[in-house]
């Protein structure tokens, strides 16, 4: 039983993450107060989807922070799953803050309140930028995958600063103040959009389910076609982070002596083409069940 070594990312690459959450977060602070100021439910609502936000970068940050601690031996693979659990802790608030929006929302149609426009458009438009300059930090090392993940989170939240945006120039312009509340559902929308998406993959990493985007019988087939490869059999595959896969399985070879060729040709085909690099697998020359065979 052969296990592969460990990879882990350096926090040099992740500066940009951490400074991208820590500007979000706090113009998040100043656009929810310019939001009750002025009393436009569209800056709240984009205020709180500034919120999710911030939280799948730092989800992103806490991820390659806890990827770098070594196992110990209370915790064998280290601490990565940690991140799964944030990222459901955080989608069930930000429900919660869908939720309370929503309510505000059918009250604010029901009851208009004066909205102080140009307040609404400056702070919009001043979200807008800031968007813009985060998906431009994201953008400098965008083969890493959580801060393409990242970057899919700000741009929504341009769409959703736009529309809050669209709701301080209409109330401005035309004085119509239920515009506010129908662009917050609209907000609301994209919220949901995230962190439905947000809770799927972490019950689905907390369940050990194979990974997103991976195919289990694939992988099998693949690794029952390398050389000396007779089949595979009690194949597994799941999350120990979002960046670290892991792998286990029993091998079934023509010949036992080739084995540790065999293990490195395996190892290697797996990193490279499906991103697994924590590999455990059992050789064995006879087996009851034939899950996946060579050709």
């Amino acid at each position: 039983m052969s296990h592969a070594p460990h990879s882990h990312a350096g926090t040099a690459g992740n500066r940009a993450l951490y400074f991208a959450a820590g500007i979000t977060l706090a113009y998040a602070a100043i656009e929810a107060g310019a939001g009750w100021w002025a009393n436009s439910l569209a800056l709240l609502s984009d205020a709180g989807h500034m919120l999710t936000d911030t939280s799948a970068l730092l989800i992103a940050s806490l991820g390659a922070w806890l990827a770098q601690r070594a196992p110990s031996p209370r915790h064998s693979y280290g601490l990565g799953r940690a991140e799964f659990v944030a990222a459901l802790v955080n989608g069930l608030l930000m429900l919660a803050v869908a939720t309370v929006i929503v309510v505000h929302a059918f009250e604010r149609m029901q009851q208009p309140l004066e909205v102080k426009g140009g307040v609404v458009v400056v702070v919009a438009f001043l979200g807008l930028l800031l968007n813009v300059l985060v998906l431009y930090l994201l953008g400098h090392g965008a083969e890493d995958l959580n801060r393409r993940a990242a970057a899919l989170h700000v741009m929504s939240d341009l769409l959703a600063s736009i529309a809050a945006l669209l709701s301080g120039l209409v109330i401005l312009f035309t004085g119509w103040t239920l515009v506010d509340p129908v662009l917050s559902l609209l907000i609301v929308v994209f919220i949901l959009v995230s962190t439905l998406r947000l809770l799927r993959e972490a019950l689905h990493g907390l369940m050990e389910g194979v990974p997103l985007g991976l195919s289990l019988s694939a992988i099998g087939v693949d690794m029952a076609a390398r050389a000396g490869v007779r089949s595979v059999h009690d194949l597994h595959i799941w999350s120990l982070s979002s960046r670290r896969l892991a792998l286990s399985a029993h091998v079934v070879l023509d010949d036992l002596g080739q084995w540790d060729a065999i293990l490195v040709d395996l190892r290697e085909m797996l990193e490279h083409q499906h991103g697994i690099t924590h590999v455990t697998l059992q050789p064995e020359t006879t087996t009851r069940v034939l899950h996946f065979q060579g050709g």
